[in-house]
């Protein structure tokens, strides 16, 4: 089957196909008919791309429907009316009997129930059997309120972690994506690096690193950085905190988070100091990064959970005088920017093989902010090397 050329690096229909054999085969075995997902973008909305290739995007609702039997249904943006009937060799919509399209818009609170309406056609023949949700998080209240009501008859049950524990684990393909996607990280870090100066605006930057990314595949992510006097530390920010402009002696934190070619995200984080000399005692800083980020590395072994992880990590800290840890600094990443496990101490999941796991910790101590960021695939008895290979260490530009 040919797919169309308008798709951006599109996974293999094998691999599509792969997926759905193993959550139907879940599905049997959890004794579930169908199940429901939505999702709105392609930051955080990794799972309709997951079972149709085809993201969600622009705060657009994208609504799947997956039964255990049949073909998929998907209900998506478009004109009132709207459908299409894709036929085994449709060159985008795999695995999908009919598209449905409806002009719904969450600032158009009147429409919320729009998209509901349109699944409905797709799980009438469900209306008393099992209905698994899937990503309760993203999925509209008003969709699952108005599929719940409609269906009062069925059996509602939260499948997101029946999705999870295989979505996350990621097959040869798609680790090839992953691996390309760090390739193109490390050039977009190189060109924004190269390109950096006094004068420029901190948003200036960004948009050189974002600007190589979309070039070389890209869809979609994130492009935090900040400038800031030596001694004066800040953690970095979106486009609306990089208004600031840059200055000579100024410490430049990146973090190019996006997706590769086909949709894989991997993040690559670094710091530069502009026409200036790396003061020595910042490399010694870099230095204990490293170490520390080692500690976390030597427990990413397969079976290893997820708290130990943070544990050892916060009392490698702690014992070292350095500030611990209580956000997020280490986390699976697939479809999604942050993907499970979450290395927390609220996660259930290990730490397994074939995961995609990236490692960013960060922290300001001795009047600088210290870090690096960089993932790495989960091999048989830990990490494997670091897939970006830039430099780690604090570049000395402009």
């Amino acid at each position: 089957m040919a797919l169309s050329v308008r798709l951006n690096t599109p996974i293999s229909t094998a691999e599509l196909e792969r997926r759905w054999k193993l959550v139907r085969a879940a599905m049997k075995e959890a004794k579930i008919d169908v199940l429901l997902m939505q999702n709105n973008n392609d930051h955080m909305g990794g799972y309709v791309r997951w079972f149709t290739d085809i993201p969600a995007t622009n705060g657009y609702p994208n609504t799947v429907v997956f039964p255990v039997d049949d073909d998929m249904t998907v209900v998506r943006q478009g004109p009132f009316g709207g459908k299409e009937t894709p036929g085994a060799d449709d060159p985008i919509w795999r695995g999908v009997k009919q598209v449905l399209t409806t002009p719904s818009y969450a600032s158009a609170d009147y429409t919320k129930d729009y998209d509901a309406e349109l699944a409905c056609k797709g799980l009438e023949p469900y209306a008393e059997k099992t209905i698994g949700f899937v990503g309760t998080y993203q999925m509209s209240h008003s969709v699952a309120t108005f599929i719940k009501r409609k269906f009062s008859k069925a059996r509602h049950v939260d499948a997101t972690e029946l999705v999870d524990r295989i979505k996350i684990f990621k097959s040869p393909e798609e680790m090839e994506l992953v691996k390309r996607a760090a390739a193109m990280q490390d050039g977009a870090m190189k060109a924004a690096f190269a390109a950096i100066k006094p004068g420029m605006r901190d948003t200036e930057v960004a948009a050189i690193a974002q600007a190589y990314s979309v070039s070389h595949g890209s869809e979609n992510g994130i492009y935090l950085c900040a400038s800031m006097p030596l001694g004066k530390p800040s953690f970095f920010g979106n486009k609306h905190m990089q208004n600031r402009v840059i200055e000579k002696g100024d410490q430049f934190v990146l973090l190019v988070e996006d997706s590769g070619p086909g949709g894989m995200y991997t993040e690559l984080g670094r710091s530069c100091v502009v026409g200036a000399k790396v003061p020595q005692e910042m490399k010694d800083e870099l230095a204990f990064c490293i170490s520390a980020r080692q500690t976390t590395l030597d427990l990413l072994k397969p079976g290893t959970p997820s708290k130990a992880v943070w544990d050892g990590y916060n009392a490698f800290m702690r014992k070292n005088g350095r500030p611990m840890e209580s956000r997020l600094y280490c986390h699976g990443q697939g479809y999604d920017l942050v993907e499970r496990p979450l290395v927390r101490n609220d996660e259930p999941m290990t730490i397994e093989k074939d995961m995609n796991i990236v490692v960013h910790p960060t922290y300001i101590h001795g009047g600088y902010l210290n870090w690096l960021c960089d993932n790495y695939l989960i091999g048989n008895t830990g990490p494997g090397n670091r897939l970006h290979t830039f430099p780690e260490e604090i570049t000395e530009v402009g």
